[in-house]
């Protein structure tokens, strides 16, 4: 068998596509404005991949590291620069393992490399402080298209034998015990997701080659998955001046760049629709795209109903980490049009939720914007979305059930054979508005660990937010006259289970600590747990003060 990979993609379409501009990249100004978006085709695209490729293994081998060595890669992630990073390390021979700027504990980072394996560390400038003390060979990320490299031979491409073959390694976006876990990608695996993101990015007016626009980080898979789509279709990739980015800029890109297709998270998203109410030209502008497909969490039901009511093309499409995309949304501007569907070419199956979210109180759910009225008869039961082993993007063995499958504890109604809308999740993790994940009772278990002589009850709370927020009501009734001095005693307990975790899984800002009174936050009647989707309800207002408007 030929495994497809992202480095036969971009093969294969700098021979289709050679002079075609393969990304638009932002020539700013003294202010930080955009000037000028400069063209890159495929063949320079492929060019500058051979030459990093080139540089890497001769870098990397002078460490005496063989190919096929783990070389970790901690880098931002959203421009050319780390896409030519990313795709280098594979070029050469060596497999990627991925890490964000979003986790910036270099303790982390060392545990995970040496979880994985890994021989090196290559990391951006950003960082050039505090990677100290590392174990294997660390070297800072350059520019290897300004380095002279005609000497140095080009490595011969690495192509996969066997379906086991690891091609990558990404990790959780949420922590779990203190940090991530590794998500190895076999050739099967990335095989299948090559084929996925054809489909999900296949042109929507024939003859046209797209226009888009990076989603977020090559270091997590869904600007990978996107990338590897667009590239089969010899689309063009634009790469912001920041993410998320203005509506400003999102305006620029369409009339400058021909921007024809937005993927973004649901809550940047969001902030361009809720713009659009005001601006005529903004509102001209996203009715004229083929389609602005959204991700990681539920978009508003009023943001979603307004849009198509407005006529923009708007499409969901639902994935995770371990799996890649996984249903899309029928589209298109009918009453269906919001409801879910496997991708086509998957294998999986809807089983019934075991045990009911009804019986998990706090579990969060982020319902999708239907009239849920439709679905609540007594014969409406919670599926959840089961990958088999057969689907060759079932993830890793490592990840998956002792039985081979793979439950995702997502949850789902089905209200047509086939056509699903999602319910949430039956755990304790919530979404932030880039659409990576936090295990909130990971952070209530510490605060309970760590403050039970302060705190009587706590809860997170945060979906859709930038990062969580922490509610608690004091032991000592009196303690509410000194909340001050209570949410620096929880942030100095704190501090050292949050300095492990990913930015966006932390809570270090006294404003982002409530102290209320005891028995304020709403509980079930039963049990008397925190219902965690009511106290967002119930300090919505307070929250967005917090974060600051639009948040």
């Amino acid at each position: 068998m030929v495994y497809r990979t992202h480095l036969t993609v971009l093969e294969q379409s700098a021979a289709l596509y050679s002079s075609a501009p393969a990304f638009r990249i932002p020539r700013l100004s003294p202010t930080g404005a955009v000037d000028e978006w400069d063209s890159i085709s495929y063949s320079q695209f492929l060019l500058d991949v051979q030459r990093f490729a080139r540089h890497w293994a001769s870098v990397l081998s002078s460490h005496n590291l063989p190919r096929r060595s783990i070389v970790g890669l901690w880098l931002g992630g959203t421009t050319y620069l780390d896409v030519l990073h990313v795709y280098g390390i594979a070029r050469a021979g060596y497999i990627p393992q991925l890490f964000s700027l979003r986790l910036p504990s270099p303790d982390v980072v060392y545990e995970l490399l040496h979880r994985a394996g890994a021989q090196a560390l290559i990391f951006d400038p950003a960082f050039e402080s505090i990677v100290v003390d590392c174990a294997i060979p660390a070297e800072l990320a350059l520019d290897a298209r300004s380095i002279d490299v005609s000497d140095k031979p080009l490595p011969p491409i690495w192509t996969p034998s066997n379906g086991d073959d690891v091609v990558m390694i990404y990790h959780t976006s949420g922590s779990t015990s203190g940090s991530p876990k590794l998500v190895p990608c076999t050739a099967d695996w990335v095989n299948a997701t090559v084929d996925k993101a054809a489909r999900v990015t296949s042109p929507r007016r024939s003859g046209r080659r797209d226009v888009t626009v990076w989603i977020g980080s090559m270091s997590h898979i869904g600007q990978t998955f996107m990338l590897m789509g667009f590239l089969q279709h010899g689309a063009c990739t634009v790469q912001p001046s920041q993410l998320p980015f203005p509506s400003s800029e999102l305006l620029d890109m369409v009339h400058r760049c021909g921007l024809n297709r937005l993927n973004q998270f649901a809550s940047f998203l969001g902030a361009h629709l809720r713009a659009a109410r005001t601006d005529g030209k903004l509102l001209a502008a996203l009715q004229s795209l083929d389609e602005l497909l959204y991700t990681g969490l539920a978009l508003g039901v009023d943001e979603e109903t307004w849009a198509r009511e407005k006529g923009i093309l708007i499409k969901n499409c639902f994935g995770s980490t371990e799996v890649g995309a996984m249903l899309l949304s029928v589209g298109g501007r009918g009453l269906d049009a919001n409801q879910l569907q496997a991708i086509e070419g998957t294998d999986y199956t809807f089983v019934p939720a075991s045990p009911s979210p009804a019986a998990s109180p706090t579990s969060p759910t982020t319902p999708s914007p239907v009239d849920e009225t439709k679905y609540t008869d007594a014969n409406s039961r919670l599926l959840e979305l089961v990958i088999l082993p057969s689907s060759g993007d079932c993830p890793h063995p490592s990840l998956r059930a002792p039985d081979g499958l793979y439950r995702t504890g997502d949850l789902f109604l089905e209200v047509a054979p086939g056509r699903y809308v999602s319910r949430g999740r039956d755990d304790d993790w919530i979404k932030s508005a880039n659409a990576l994940r936090c295990d909130t009772r990971a952070v209530e278990d510490n605060v309970r660990a760590t403050c039970a002589d302060l705190v009587g009850a706590c809860i997170v709370v945060g979906n859709g937010r930038p990062s969580p927020a922490l509610f608690v009501e004091p032991k000592a009734a009196d303690a509410e006259s000194e909340v001050e001095r209570l949410k620096a005693a929880v942030l100095r307990r704190t501090r050292h289970f949050h300095s492990r975790r990913y930015m966006h899984e932390r809570i270090v800002d006294p404003a982002l600590v409530f102290v209320v009174s005891p028995g304020t936050l709403p509980r079930t009647a039963t049990k008397g747990n925190i219902r965690r989707r009511a106290v967002e309800e119930q300090f919505r207002a307070q929250l967005d003060q917090a974060y600051g408007a639009g948040c």
